[in-house]
């Protein structure tokens, strides 16, 4: 490979990494191999027991690796310990230590090291003015907001001048709102530092909204790796367009498609075109309304789907709860779905056809 197709530098490499808390067990992380790009914003996203937590936590020494490797920066950090590695972790729950001030929350790691007082506190200082929080260096953690802590875990976790910063779910513990805001905050830092952050959430809104690369990961294996953008649009399987959500999963004689919520389109139950469903729940949600819809003679597990309108577009053709109707959409919509992430060894499931049916073929099945 020459200079000009070569991929960029990897800031973190994962080969072959694998966790198992017991023999015999299936493995907590399986095997996964992946690369993250220098400066960039990553977030491991999946449902609780995919493996994304032990993956972060290996990745910070936290927790020994039962094979494979770990690189940053083409330096193997597998087996250092984790102050070694240049990564710093910032928790959940922020782990501020209650009986110190923020200034020396944030200066404890540099005590830790023998750094004399006032130069500890001059850079402890220095990072609070970063992330506004100067204002407040003497308060105690009890004496903060849920933001304000997190800004001091921040600053904390920075002080030791990481080469990556990994960020296990930290803004579950606030409040919707306050989330919101910081993540916009979270998304700043991270383009002004210039540093690699690595992200652990369960929620596909806060990964979209945070990341350049979203890591889907389901039973200790990734299922895919791309931008928020390329994974919500093009879902590489049924668990990754039913994990992101906004999608419906229809099984066609070829095998499954994805058609996104939004895109599928609602018609009179005496037209021709589409599979016929009933009208199950009405929600509005202002500016958009959701209707939930159950498919005829379709397996109960893919018999639940949803048409995502416009206030506008539901104002001007309105449906009740227990209308017969059909589902439509662009065949150019439908998504082909492949068989999902399989461990090493196991033989995948049939695989689907590589292209989706077309529309006209899906209401000849339902007919």
């Amino acid at each position: 490979m020459d200079a000009a197709t070569a991929p960029p530098p990897a800031a973190v490499e994962i080969v072959a990494l694998t966790k198992r808390y017991a023999a015999g067990a299936p493995p907590a992380v399986d095997q996964i191999d992946l690369r993250i790009a220098s400066g960039s914003y990553c977030c491991l996203l999946g449902p609780s027991g995919c493996g994304k937590s032990t993956t972060l936590r290996m990745v910070a020494g936290h927790e020994s690796v039962s094979s494979g490797d770990i690189l940053l920066d083409n330096r193997n950090i597998t087996n250092l310990p984790a102050a070694a590695r240049g990564t710093a972790m910032m928790f959940q729950s922020f782990a501020l230590f209650p009986h110190l001030s923020a200034l020396d929350n944030v200066a404890f790691s540099l005590k830790m090291k023998g750094i004399a007082r006032a130069e500890r506190h001059r850079r402890a200082k220095h990072l609070l003015e970063r992330v506004a929080m100067g204002h407040l260096s003497e308060r105690k953690p009890a004496e903060l907001s849920g933001g304000q802590q997190q800004r001091v875990a921040l600053a904390r976790a920075l002080i030791t001048e990481p080469r990556v910063l990994l960020l296990d779910e930290p803004l579950s513990a606030l409040d919707p709102f306050l989330r919101i805001q910081m993540r916009a905050e979270l998304r700043r830092w991270q383009k002004e530092l210039g540093l690699t952050f690595i992200h652990v959430t369960h929620s596909q809104e806060e990964a979209m909204a945070l990341a350049d690369t979203m890591v889907v990961m389901n039973h200790g294996l990734i299922e895919q790796v791309g931008s928020p953008h390329r994974v919500y649009n093009h879902p590489a399987s049924e668990f990754v367009a039913r994990f992101m959500g906004g999608h419906n999963v229809f099984a066609t004689g070829d095998g499954l498609v994805a058609v996104r919520n939004d895109h599928t389109r609602i018609v009179p139950a005496d037209g021709e075109a589409g599979l016929p469903a009933q009208v199950t729940d009405i929600e509005y949600q202002g500016t958009y309304v959701l209707i939930g819809l159950r498919l005829a003679e379709v397996r109960p597990e893919r018999s639940g789907v949803s048409v995502l309108l416009s206030e506008r577009a539901f104002v001007t053709r309105p449906c009740a709860v227990g209308e017969h109707v059909r589902l439509a959409w662009s065949d150019a919509d439908a998504r082909a779905l492949g068989p999902g992430a399989t461990r090493r060894g196991e033989p995948p499931p049939d695989a689907p056809a590589s292209r989706p049916a077309p529309l006209a073929a899906l209401a000849a099945m339902a007919a």
